[in-house]
């Protein structure tokens, strides 16, 4: 017993300037944290990413999901929804004048989307490279389009084109409570 005591008492003064140090560490750990959720806030688009419905139908779902976050991209919110008519005019009203018009319709209507809210550092130009190619004929391998497509009516997924539109799209689709707020706990392991 008293040799125990002994080194617990030899071991007390090296303890003591251990502390301080460690203290000092999570101070800096603490600074460096706050400096990464100011770059992390800064840094934050949103996009609007929906998985089509033949992406639905071939079970593909899991897959760009996994593609998403294996990036590092958060996903603040995600539903399956049948859409309709006027939500599809709505999100495609640029495209309404184009002669495939009518037939985009009738294909987004032909069964359920998977919509989805990402969020992340340039995740609009990021997730469209991700994508490929609107024709996936020119899409690269390993773009979900040229891994997965080969038509351009069948081309799986839309991204949003740019930030404005991300912001709009995914307020098109989402009330903002369904758009959740969290802090990804993997951050400071993606974001420097």
């Amino acid at each position: 017993m008293m040799k125990v005591t002994s080194m617990l008492l030899l071991a007390l003064p090296a303890m003591a300037f251990v502390a301080p140090s460690f203290m000092g560490a999570q101070v800096q750990h603490r600074a460096a944290t706050s400096s990464i959720q100011t770059q992390w806030t800064m840094a934050m688009e949103r996009s609007y990413i929906m998985i089509k419905p033949d992406g639905v139908q071939r079970g593909l779902v899991g897959e760009i999901i996994s593609r998403f976050e294996k990036r590092g991209y958060k996903l603040a919110a995600m539903k399956l929804k049948q859409a309709d008519e006027d939500l599809l005019k709505e999100h495609y009203r640029d495209l309404a004048s184009k002669p495939f018009f009518p037939k985009l319709m009738g294909y987004m209507l032909s069964g359920p989307v998977v919509c989805m809210c990402w969020e992340g550092k340039d995740v609009v130009a990021q997730g469209r490279k991700m994508l490929g190619a609107t024709n996936p004929l020119e899409s690269a391998p390993g773009t979900i389009r040229g891994d997965f497509s080969l038509d351009v009516g069948r081309n799986i997924c839309h991204g949003s084109d740019s930030v404005d539109s991300g912001k709009r799209e995914s307020e098109l689709w989402f009330s903002p409570a369904e758009i959740v707020d969290n802090e990804s706990a993997l951050k400071d392991w993606i974001y420097e």
